[in-house]
């Protein structure tokens, strides 16, 4: 498609932002120089440091958010602004806007209704060694639960089509949103592609937002979650075979003991691994049960993606967040 122009298609651009006054600007004229005629609307998270002023300056439009967090965030932008093609980025500068056209070109091409930037060299230059650690832990942890979509689960830089922004329940409060995404996309099998780009470091005076630990504990609590919507009978099967092991721990010795000498001296040892032994049947029964639904909830989720229309009719953004002229992004 080199050399192409995509015509009839609006375009808009998405950043979330927390205290990025050091880079926001430059974003934000970097995404307006890659792609001319797309908007940029930067979500303002309670910043202190003046982000909304300058991304205002640099010809963005601005909106703030109350609720903190990043999944308040994505959740407010994926409702107001109404597009054919959406590209998230953060405002950090640790991407490239140059390669907003590749992404959108991926798209595209391969029909896809998801395309991750995977960043190159993360593992090696995190910031710090725990988020880098993390990183390969829990993509790793997620490509045993969810499939093996995706290897980079946390990158911030995704172009998405209209019909995965308008069924996505974006239910996350904070930086756990992009695991989300990702789930959502496995859970349904929608078309996604990943393409490795170039990972840059934060400047002087940009720090970055992660909690090694809080966030590490968030993440993996959605995981949980996740896994109890999507799979719950692995999630149930799990939990009731930990109960099914003590049950049979306890029950072990009153067994041998009653061979023999045909005597049961053990009784609540007894009573308490017969108690385990049910609940484990009942928590494996709501497994099933919660299975059923689950899958029941994700033809529904189906449905409602292939209804969503895969070009919007109006203008860029919504009526809360209209633009005063109505311009196409072309890609030369």
């Amino acid at each position: 498609m080199t050399g192409s122009r995509i015509d009839n298609l609006n375009i808009a651009v998405l950043l979330p932002c927390y205290n990025e006054a050091a880079t926001i600007g430059a974003v934000v004229r970097g995404f307006k120089s890659a792609l001319p005629g797309a908007p940029v609307h930067v979500y303002d998270n309670n910043s202190t440091d003046g982000t909304a002023l300058r991304a205002m300056l640099a010809g963005a439009h601005v909106v703030r958010e109350r609720r903190q967090g990043k999944g308040h965030v994505v959740r407010r932008m994926f409702a107001d602004i109404d597009a054919d093609i959406y590209i998230m980025a953060d405002g950090d500068g640790t991407y490239s806007p140059e390669d907003a056209e590749e992404l959108i070109r991926t798209l595209l091409t391969e029909r896809a209704d998801m395309v991750v930037g995977t960043r190159r060299g993360v593992h090696a230059d995190a910031g710090r060694q725990g988020h880098a650690f993390g990183n390969k832990i829990f993509n790793m942890l997620y490509r045993t639960i969810f499939g093996t979509d995706f290897t980079d689960i946390f990158s911030g830089y995704r172009v998405f089509s209209r019909r995965f922004v308008k069924s996505f329940p974006a239910v996350s409060a904070g930086f756990e949103i992009e695991t989300e995404m990702s789930v959502h996309a496995s859970r349904l099998k929608l078309p996604v592609s990943e393409l490795e780009l170039d990972y840059g470091r934060r400047p002087e005076g940009s720090h970055s937002k992660l909690s090694t630990f809080k966030d590490g504990a968030k993440i993996l609590w959605m995981f949980a979650m996740l896994m109890k919507e999507t799979r719950p009978f692995a999630f149930f099967g799990i939990i009731s075979g930990f109960f099914m092991l003590a049950s049979m721990a306890f029950m072990a010795p009153v067994l041998m003991e009653y061979f023999q000498t045909g005597l049961v001296n053990r009784m609540p040892t007894w009573v308490l691994s017969m108690a385990l032994m049910m609940i484990s049947f009942m928590v494996f029964t709501a497994g099933l049960i919660l299975d059923s639904v689950a899958r029941s909830r994700s033809e529904q989720l189906r449905i409602f993606y292939l209804n969503v229309a895969a070009r919007s009719n109006g203008s860029t953004t919504s009526e809360r967040t209209t633009t005063p002229h109505k311009k196409t992004a072309r890609i030369a």
